[in-house]
């Protein structure tokens, strides 16, 4: 029998067990959808928490400050003054840090803001044009700090979005004046929303001043800085810019290879790689179980075929009588296991598409499906009926004809 007539037969067989069939299908139907969509969960995460660092800048390396001691009592990072503007410009310097394309040290403070009768308690940020560049953000309206600005100490703030929607409800900001420690600013510019938001505060609640304007309103320092902002010449040179700044400010604060660092540097690609690992930790547990109800699946399939086999014994003996090889028979019940483990495989993608469609409406979390991981689920769910197919197309394909003809 030629192999095109073998499959129209299995086909046929199935069609004619719809019931059977049906629960069959079922059973790696739902494994496949299971599957995809927790892995589409899993990537979807990856990318959101991605996207979320990213909106921090591009290339970016964060300097903080070192602790202090207090009464033998040491406090976290960022509790000393030990950075400077000075090393942010020893940091521009082209010859002592070639792989770091721009440098926007800032100073932050809480302060309360005035719009009207309206207040609100946002982050204050004294920061130098170069700020918007490294922290890759973008304006929604107006326009952003500029050198005169700095240089004239001129009163003008920068709002983010959170900040504008709370000051001015949704009426734009631009060209209003806004109170910070009883000092009135003019708003220049809108930043675009970043989406960027931690547990305890969003990148786009702040307000933005130069940093000379700063330290005359707000009275921050006019020589130490929060943090130092560094942007990489690209994601290549991310490390050697990471290894020039240390060194760099390592000299600059006289420390030798014995003493603590009274600085710390952070990555984004060290986030990234944190929020990963958890995430793929989360997919791949996620993933066995939803793993296990293809299993079961499976084992779905391998016991309707023995059932098949022994309703139809008959039919085999017939069928051996009449000339049909082992083979044949053999190549019958493996395509009819097939066809039932790729009926179950593509209504289980189409499942998993429908359900990576609506699921971020209902729960808010993206759904990531991949061409590849669609392809293999197709691959897995096709290999689970051929391996679930195995043992009772053998135990088909070894009934003696004399006796599959006498069995009632």
């Amino acid at each position: 029998m030629r192999f095109a007539e073998t499959l129209r037969v299995a086909v046929e067989a199935v069609r004619l067990n719809r019931t059977r069939s049906l629960l069959t299908i079922l059973g790696i139907m739902i494994g496949i959808a299971s599957v995809s969509l927790t892995v589409g969960l899993g990537q979807g995460a990856q990318d959101q928490v991605r996207a979320q660092i990213n909106a921090l800048g591009s290339n970016l390396l964060i300097v903080s400050p070192g602790s202090t001691t207090t009464g033998g009592v040491r406090g976290g990072f960022g509790s000393a003054t030990t950075l400077t503007r000075a090393n942010a410009d020893a940091l521009a310097n082209e010859a002592v840090a070639p792989d770091i394309a721009a440098v926007a040290p800032v100073v932050t403070s809480s302060q309360v803001l005035t719009a009207g009768t309206t207040t609100w308690t946002s982050s204050v940020v004294g920061a130098t044009p170069a700020w918007q560049g490294v922290r890759a953000r973008t304006l929604a309206a107006g326009r952003f700090l500029t050198d005169s600005d700095v240089d004239q100490h001129s009163k003008v703030v920068v709002l983010g979005a959170d900040t504008a929607a709370e000051l001015f409800a949704g009426s734009g900001g631009v060209g209003q004046s806004v109170s910070v420690n009883g000092s009135s600013f003019t708003v220049v510019g809108l930043l675009a929303a970043s989406g960027s938001t931690s547990s305890t505060s969003s990148d786009d609640d702040l307000a933005v001043l130069p940093w000379t304007t700063a330290a005359d309103a707000v009275g921050t320092s006019a020589t130490t800085v929060s943090t130092i902002y560094l942007e990489a010449t690209s994601s290549d040179t991310l490390s050697a810019a990471y290894q020039e700044a240390s060194a760099a400010l390592s000299s600059l604060h006289d420390l030798t290879a014995a003493d603590t660092a009274d600085f710390q540097i952070s990555s984004q690609q060290s986030i990234v790689e944190a929020a990963t690992a958890t995430d793929k930790t989360l997919t791949i547990l996620l993933g066995g179980v939803a793993g296990i109800s293809l299993l079961v699946g499976g084992i779905g399939v391998m016991n309707i075929m023995l059932v098949s086999v022994s309703e139809r014994t008959r039919e085999i003996g017939l069928r051996k009588a009449l000339g049909a090889t082992p083979t044949v028979i053999r190549r019958q019940f493996l395509l009819e296991a097939t066809t039932l483990g790729l009926a179950g495989g593509v209504l289980g993608l189409a499942i998993g598409g429908l359900g990576a469609f609506l699921l971020p409406k209902l729960i808010d979390q993206p759904v990531t499906l991949s061409l590849w991981a669609s392809a293999a689920a197709l691959v897995v769910a096709v290999g689970v009926g051929l391996v679930s197919g195995v043992y009772p197309a053998g135990r088909a394909a070894r009934l003696a004809p004399i006796d599959a003809l006498r069995r009632e």
